[in-house]
């Protein structure tokens, strides 16, 4: 216990300390009230200001993922004369405006920015808009204002723009490549459902670092191992030989497994060092098929040939014949199938190793063609290219 004293001087001139009382008894009912009070006080300060603050802030909106829309044009963005014409429509003609607006339940997922890079049916998809596209991505996905990128496309070719962007950008946010095989007029159109799909996809967390992925049909696929499958079907984007990574059911998204190959960030293939693709062209094995194709692609400058062979990527004698020479020219030959799916092994029924062929793995050719002429701009050897058809 604490007394209290004061000090008080005597009538000779001394001093003196009187006993006031203790602490117990001091102003017992003011310190008691002070007491409570500062108890009071930081309750408040420690107790209910955070309970209020993190109450108003569970009332607050949540910030929507910023994701922009690159529309290039395709079926997606088609139009026909009736609601029955699913054939013989024209592709490529609604702006990319139309094109958001017939879906607009987007603006409860995520901001949407849209923009027309180009408005083309896709079959007339070229390396130089790649490299445009390519280029756009970059530059959107380098700002803190964008968290992910959706390109709308045509299906003819929109396995190969995705197969390029999956090869060269070097990003880990999203970019999902979509687009319809029914035009936006044609009944149970289903292109508002992929677009949905899609930016709901981009707008994902786990999209992240996932590479370039293919949304379709309600299915999510790596651009390295998708395909079109059918001239007609919606359900015509397909992994034949390892199938989807997941799916988007009802605004969710649902991976299951990661692409198969490295990619965007994790491949030597940078834009800035790009200022034109190589010229490749692909020919097709067939029964009785002779040298004048790969004559006339020598005679054209190709710098790479992706020969589409039958079965295991197998070459006739005389198409053989044919590449061989072509390769002592300098000229660089893939190994394809025409098949579809499945793997094209090294050495498996051609020597590739005293020809210096490569074998495509399980690459499509389009995709092949793709490989090769990156490849070709950071190499010129062919066992350093085998070793890319390996890895990416």
């Amino acid at each position: 216990m604490f007394w209290f004293y004061k000090e008080e001087k005597t009538l000779r001139g001394k001093h003196k300390f009187v006993i006031m009382g203790s602490f117990s008894k001091l102003s017992k009912e003011m310190t008691m009230n002070t007491i409570f009070r500062k108890i009071v006080v930081i309750a408040f300060l420690f107790v209910f200001v955070p309970l209020f603050v993190s109450t108003l802030m569970a009332f607050q909106p949540a910030a929507k993922p910023r994701i922009m829309v690159l529309a290039t044009g395709g079926t997606i963005a088609g139009a026909a004369p009736t609601a029955t014409q699913t054939v013989g429509y024209q592709a490529a003609v609604l702006p990319v405006g139309e094109v958001l607006a017939s879906v607009p339940d987007l603006v409860g997922i995520a901001d949407i920015q849209g923009e027309q890079v180009v408005q083309i049916a896709s079959e007339n998809m070229n390396p130089d808009i790649w490299m445009r596209i390519a280029r756009r991505c970059e530059e959107l996905l380098g700002r803190d204002n964008a968290d992910g990128i959706v390109i709308t496309h045509g299906t003819d070719t929109l396995e190969e723009t995705a197969f390029f962007l999956n090869l060269t950008l070097k990003s880990r946010k999203p970019v999902v490549l979509v687009g319809a095989m029914r035009p936006a007029t044609a009944l149970s159109a289903d292109g508002s459902l992929n677009l949905y799909n899609a930016v709901a996809t981009a707008a994902s967390p786990i999209a992240r670092g996932q590479g370039v992925l293919v949304v379709m049909n309600d299915t999510i696929n790596a651009a390295r191992e998708v395909t079109k499958t059918s001239t007609f079907s919606v359900e015509t984007f397909r992994s034949p030989d390892l199938g989807a990574l997941g799916y988007v059911q009802s605004g969710r998204v649902h991976l299951y497994r990661g692409p198969s190959r490295r990619h965007t960030t994790d491949t030597p293939f940078y834009l800035r060092n790009i200022d034109k693709l190589p010229k490749v062209e692909i020919l097709y094995g067939y029964a009785g098929s002779g040298t004048a194709a790969v004559e006339a692609a020598v005679k054209a400058g190709a710098a790479g040939i992706v020969y589409a062979g039958t079965g295991n990527g197998s070459l006739p004698e005389a198409a053989k014949a044919a590449l061989a020479s072509a390769r002592k020219k300098g000229v660089f030959v893939v190994r394809s199938s025409r098949t579809g799916s499945g793997m094209v092994s090294r050495n498996g029924g051609v020597n590739d190793d005293d020809l210096g062929f490569i074998a495509a793995d399980n690459l499509n050719p389009q995709k092949s063609r793709i490989l090769l002429m990156l490849a070709l701009t950071a190499t010129r050897d062919a066992k350093v290219i085998q070793q890319f058809f390996d890895g990416y």
